[in-house]
């Protein structure tokens, strides 16, 4: 006979039904293999009460690990909503920043135009003030260049111009010891020197002097080896300046050419006493230069610490042409001339003649 088992849920295990009837009627012949029965039943009890147990394990882990898997999405919810939230702020902080980093460039460039600017200005004012500086100072270098020369007993032509004939208007300045010259003083003077020929002369442009004069104006110097002032050295420069005195001829050129010398008119009172010997100076009856014996109006002083030496009018004409000429030239290079090429030469070619004419001994009068 078979027995019967049914699951009790509260007990959570399996018990024995009641036999049936006809298994009453055959238990009694079977007990034998009853036992074995019985112990096959207890195994198959074990195995239902391993099985429940292995469901209800199951659940429950089920129901834990869905718990836990939403846990973890709410977590992941507010984590993914923090997230969010930070990028929005970093994306905030970045436009701030990048804002912040224009305003400040823009700031810059703007403090670094404005410096410029301030800059600009300011070197221009200096300048000009250097300029107007230079400018006073030349003016009264050359006015002091002027009144050296001016005496009552002999006067100075350029700053009495009613002394002067119309024919006789020409451009003369003195030879001071200051490279400043003055471009106020030039065009006055430029007044004086007319291109325009005198009475009825007639002229006509030498095409290699012009030549020259227009190479030697596009850069200005007084450096002796270009062609304009080498042919005027050897042609006027040199005769002019070569007295018999070779050895102060010499320092008179070099004076000359360093604008170093000093003219000035003989006074009566007592003249001071120096240590070169009377042959050498001349006197106020000798020149020094030609050493023959002349009337002196004039002597001559080389430099700030040298002697003085007594001149003849005729050395005095010839030293005053050489330095008018120097004068003119310096004045060209200093750009303080204002006019064309062509009225420059024709003033270049009359200081020339005014040296030829020095040279070869003729001089005005009042000299």
């Amino acid at each position: 006979s078979q027995t019967s088992f049914e699951e009790d849920p509260a007990a959570g295990h399996w018990k024995a039904l009641m036999p049936s009837k006809g298994s009453k009627e055959q238990q009694g012949g079977r007990q034998d293999a009853g036992g074995v029965d019985e112990a096959q039943a207890t195994e198959q009890l074990n195995v239902s009460r391993l099985r429940s147990s292995s469901v209800e394990i199951r659940e429950k882990g089920s129901e834990f690990l869905k718990e836990e898997l939403h846990k973890a999405q709410k977590e992941l919810k507010l984590k993914d909503k923090e997230c969010e939230r930070l990028s929005k702020v970093r994306e905030q902080l970045e436009q701030e920043l990048e804002e912040l980093t224009a305003s400040l460039f823009e700031e810059a460039h703007k403090m670094v135009r404005e410096a410029n600017t301030k800059q600009a200005a300011s070197e221009k004012q200096l300048r000009e003030a250097r300029g107007k500086i230079d400018m006073l100072q030349a003016e009264v270098t050359a006015l002091k260049t002027l009144v050296i020369t001016s005496t009552p007993s002999s006067p100075n032509r350029e700053l009495h111009p009613q002394l002067q004939s119309p024919s006789k208007a020409v451009f003369r300045k003195g030879h001071g010891r200051n490279k400043s010259t003055s471009s106020a003083v030039v065009s006055a003077s430029s007044q004086h020197a007319s291109p325009e020929p005198v009475g009825h002369e007639r002229r006509e442009v030498d095409s290699i002097l012009f030549a020259e004069f227009q190479a030697w104006k596009e850069s200005p110097t007084l450096d002796k080896s270009c062609s304009f002032l080498d042919r005027i050295y050897r042609e006027d420069i040199g005769p002019c300046l070569d007295f018999p005195k070779q050895e102060l001829s010499k320092l008179v050129r070099v004076a000359v050419e360093q604008n170093t010398l000093t003219i000035e008119p003989v006074a009566s009172q007592t003249l001071p006493v120096v240590n070169t010997s009377a042959e050498e100076c001349g006197g106020p009856k000798r020149c020094a230069l030609s050493g023959l014996p002349r009337t002196c109006r004039h002597r001559i002083m080389l430099g700030d610490a040298g002697g003085y030496y007594y001149i003849s009018p005729s050395c005095r004409a010839r030293i005053t042409a050489v330095c008018n000429f120097f004068t003119y030239v310096r004045y060209i290079q200093q750009g303080l001339v204002r006019q064309d090429v062509e009225p420059m030469f024709w003033e270049v070619m009359r200081l020339r003649r005014e040296m030829s004419l020095a040279k070869l001994g003729f001089y005005p009068s009042e000299m």
